[in-house]
C-alpha cells in the first residue's frame, strides 16, 4: 500500500491523503518498511557521490572523500534522518491537543513520513554532487513537501483550513529549529577534529 500511496501523492495529493488517513500504520511498520528504505537513498547517494564522483562547487573540480571517512559520515546522515523524522513526529503529536486533534503518535509518524518522502527521493541527487545543482533541487523537493504538509494536515487531521494552516506552519517552524540543531551539531563534530580527509 505504500508506493501506491507514494505515487498518489505525486499525482493527486488531495484524494491521497484521504485515502491514506484511513489506514492504519504501525511504528515498526514505517520505520521498517518505508524509512529504513527511504533514508538510505540518500546516504548511499551521497556516499557513492563523495567517494566515486567527488564533491565540486561550480562542476569544474572535484574533491573526493577517502572511502574511510564516507562511510562514518554517510552513516551518521543516515540515522539523523531516521532521528529527525522521530523528533518531527514526536513535536507533531505534542501539539495535536492545542489544535483540537486526537490522533497517535504512530499516525503522527506516518503524516511526517509520507510529507518527506519527497526529500528522500531527491536524494538520488547526491550521486552528481555539483553544490549549486544540489541546492536548486532539494529546494524543489522541499517546496513539494511544504506543499504535502499544508494540504495533507487539514485532511489527515481533520480540522478545518484555517487551523490547518496554522498546525502546518508549526510543524514548519520545528522543522526549521530541527534543521538548525542538526546544523550546529554537524558544526560542533567537524570542529572537533572529525574531518572528512580526501583521496588519494
Amino acid at each position: 500500500m505504500y508506493l501506491q500511496h507514494l505515487y498518489g501523492l505525486f499525482s493527486h495529493p488531495h484524494r491521497e491523503w484521504n485515502s491514506i488517513k484511513t489506514e492504519n500504520y504501525s511504528m515498526s511498520h514505517v520505520y521498517l518498511m518505508h524509512l529504513a528504505f527511504l533514508a538510505a537513498i540518500p546516504a548511499i547517494s551521497l556516499y557513492l557521490g563523495m567517494t566515486q564522483v567527488g564533491w565540486s562547487l561550480t562542476g569544474d573540480e572535484y574533491t573526493k572523500l577517502s572511502v574511510e571517512r564516507a562511510v562514518p559520515l554517510s552513516f551518521a546522515f543516515y540515522g539523523a534522518m531516521l532521528v529527525g523524522i522521530a523528533i518531527m513526529a514526536y513535536a507533531t503529536f505534542w501539539m495535536e491537543k492545542t489544535f483540537g486533534v486526537d490522533a497517535s503518535f504512530q499516525r503522527c509518524l506516518t503524516f511526517i513520513s509520507f510529507t518527506a518522502t519527497p526529500m528522500f527521493f531527491v536524494g538520488l541527487i547526491g550521486l552528481f554532487p555539483v553544490l549549486w545543482v544540489n541546492v536548486l533541487v532539494v529546494l524543489c523537493a522541499v517546496s513539494y513537501s511544504l506543499y504535502l504538509l499544508y494540504v495533507g494536515v487539514p485532511i489527515y487531521m481533520d480540522i478545518p483550513e484555517e487551523r490547518g494552516f496554522i498546525f502546518s506552519s508549526s510543524i514548519l517552524t520545528v522543522g526549521l529549529c530541527t534543521l538548525v540543531g542538526t546544523m550546529g551539531a554537524t558544526i560542533i563534530i567537524w570542529g572537533s577534529g572529525i574531518i572528512p580527509q580526501l583521496a588519494i
